[in-house]
C-alpha cells in the first residue's frame, strides 16, 4: 500500500495498462490454433490365421490341350463342283451323314459308258466262245478224213494228194482253234477290264457323295455350293468325336516316374483324374488315365499323357485350355497356412509371425506344395503359431500390432 501510494496517477494508469497487455498476449497465444504435443500412434491393425496341422493329399497340376478322341478331315476323292451342303456347321453328326453333294452327272455317264463296254466285252466272248466251237468241230472232222486217208494212201487205195490235202485243212482246223482260245481269252481280259471301269466308275459315283466318317461334331464348311473341288482342294470340314475328349498334357520325367508307380499300385483302378477349366473352375465329371507317349523329348525332359473326360454335353471342345489335376500322395501331419502370407523374396519364402505379445517377427520358411488356397510349410514354423494374412506390408521386425482372426480362416 506505500509503494503503490507513492506512485503518481500518471504512472499508476500505465502500469494497469502493462498488465492488461500481458493478459492479452497470454490469451492470445492460448487461442492461436497451436497443437499439443503429439501422442504415440495406434498399433497397425493386421488379419492373422494358425498354422494348421492336418493329413492332407498332395495335388499335381498340368497344362493340357483338349483334343477330340478322333478327328476325321472330310476331303473331296474326285474333282468336280459342289451342289449341295446337307448339314449346319457346328452341329451332332452321324456316321454315314450326308455332308457335301459333288455335281454327279459326269460320274454317272462314265459309269453308263463302262458298263456298255462291259456289255460288248460279254458279247464278244460269247462270239468268240460259238467261233471255238465251230473250229473244233471242223477240226474234229478234219483229223478224221486224216485218219481215213492214211491207211488208203499205203495202199495206193487213195492218192497221196488226198491225204496231203486231209492233213493241210486238218492243221489249218487246229489254227482256228488256237485262234478261237487265244480271242476267248482276250475277250475274259476285256471283261475284266470293263468290270474294273465299271466298279471305278460306281467308286467315283459314290464319291460325289461326301458322308461323315464317324460320329461327332461338325466343324465349319471351308467350301461352299458352286466352288470347284478336287483332291487337291484340302479340307471340306472336320468331325470329331467329342465324348469322352481327350486332354494331352505334359509332365516331366520326375513326375512320370511318380506317377507310373501310382498308377501300377494296388488303387490304381480308383485313380481318378479331375480337369481345371480356363475360368478357374473344376469340370464335373473326373476323367480316367488313357496313354503315355512313346518317348520322352530329350530336349524338354518331359513326356506327354493323355487323359480322356465324359463329355456328355459336348461342352468341351478341341483347342480348349484343360488343365490336369491328380492327388499325387498323402502328407501326414502337414503344416498349413494361407498363400497370402507367404512373401517371395528372389527365390526364398518369409512370413509375419505374431507372438504371444503382439509383436511381429519375420521369419524364413520353407514351403512344399499348394493345396488349394494353402500352401505347405515344410520348415520354419509350429502347429498353432499365428501368421499375418493380411497388412503385412511395411512391417518391421520387433513391431507392435492388433490382430484379428483372418476372415477365410476356419481357426
Amino acid at each position: 500500500m506505500i509503494a503503490i501510494s507513492l506512485l503518481k496517477p500518471k504512472n499508476l494508469v500505465w502500469a494497469s495498462s502493462a498488465g492488461l497487455l500481458a493478459v492479452g498476449l497470454l490469451v492470445a497465444v492460448r487461442h492461436s490454433g497451436a497443437k499439443p504435443p503429439a501422442r504415440a500412434l495406434d498399433p497397425p491393425a493386421v488379419e492373422v490365421a494358425k498354422v494348421e496341422q492336418r493329413d492332407v493329399s498332395v495335388y499335381g497340376e498340368w497344362i493340357g490341350t483338349l483334343s477330340g478322341l478322333v478327328t476325321a478331315e472330310v476331303k473331296a476323292q474326285v474333282t468336280g463342283y459342289l451342289v449341295r451342303q446337307d448339314y449346319k456347321e457346328g452341329s451332332f453328326v452321324r456316321k454315314g451323314q450326308l455332308l457335301f453333294e459333288i455335281d454327279p452327272r459326269p460320274f454317272q455317264a462314265t459309269l453308263h459308258q463302262a458298263e456298255g463296254q462291259l456289255a460288248q466285252a460279254k458279247a464278244q466272248l460269247v462270239e468268240d466262245e460259238a467261233n471255238l466251237a465251230n473250229a473244233e468241230a471242223n477240226q474234229v472232222k478234219s483229223q478224221l478224213n486224216v485218219d481215213k486217208y492214211e491207211p488208203l494212201a499205203k495202199e495206193e487205195a487213195a492218192s497221196q494228194q488226198d491225204l496231203d490235202n486231209a492233213v493241210q485243212t486238218n492243221l489249218a482246223n487246229k489254227a482256228q482253234v488256237q485262234e478261237a482260245k487265244a480271242a476267248i481269252a482276250a475277250a475274259k481280259a476285256q471283261i475284266q477290264a470293263a468290270q474294273a471301269a465299271v466298279e471305278t466308275a460306281t467308286i467315283n459315283l459314290g464319291f460325289t457323295r461326301l458322308t461323315s466318317p464317324i460320329e461327332g461334331i461338325a466343324d465349319k464348311a471351308q467350301m461352299q455350293v458352286g466352288d470347284l473341288v478336287s483332291p487337291m482342294s484340302g479340307t471340306l470340314t472336320t468331325v470329331s468325336t467329342l465324348d469322352p475328349i481327350r486332354d494331352y498334357f505334359t509332365v516331366s520325367e520326375q513326375d512320370y516316374l511318380h506317377l507310373r508307380q501310382r498308377l501300377s499300385g494296388a488303387d490304381s483302378g480308383h485313380w481318378k483324374l479331375q480337369l481345371i477349366l480356363a475360368d478357374g473352375k473344376t469340370y464335373p465329371h473326373e476323367g480316367d488315365f488313357f496313354f503315355t507317349e512313346r518317348a520322352v523329348d530329350q530336349n524338354t525332359g518331359a513326356i506327354e499323357l493323355a487323359a480322356l473326360f465324359p463329355n456328355p454335353e459336348n461342352i468341351l471342345r478341341p483347342g480348349q485350355y484343360g488343365k490336369v489335376r491328380a492327388v499325387t500322395g498323402m502328407r501326414s501331419n502337414a503344416l498349413l497356412i494361407p498363400q497370402a502370407a507367404v512373401t517371395e523374396l528372389q527365390g526364398s519364402y518369409e512370413v509375419a509371425v505374431v507372438g504371444q505379445d503382439d509383436r511381429v517377427a519375420i521369419r524364413p520358411v520353407r514351403v512344399g506344395e499348394q493345396i488349394g488356397a494353402m500352401w505347405v510349410v515344410l520348415e520354419g514354423l509350429k502347429p498353432g503359431e499365428r501368421v499375418v494374412v493380411e497388412g503385412q506390408q511395411n512391417l518391421r521386425p520387433g513391431a507392435l500390432v492388433q490382430p484379428t482372426l483372418f476372415k477365410g480362416s476356419a481357426n
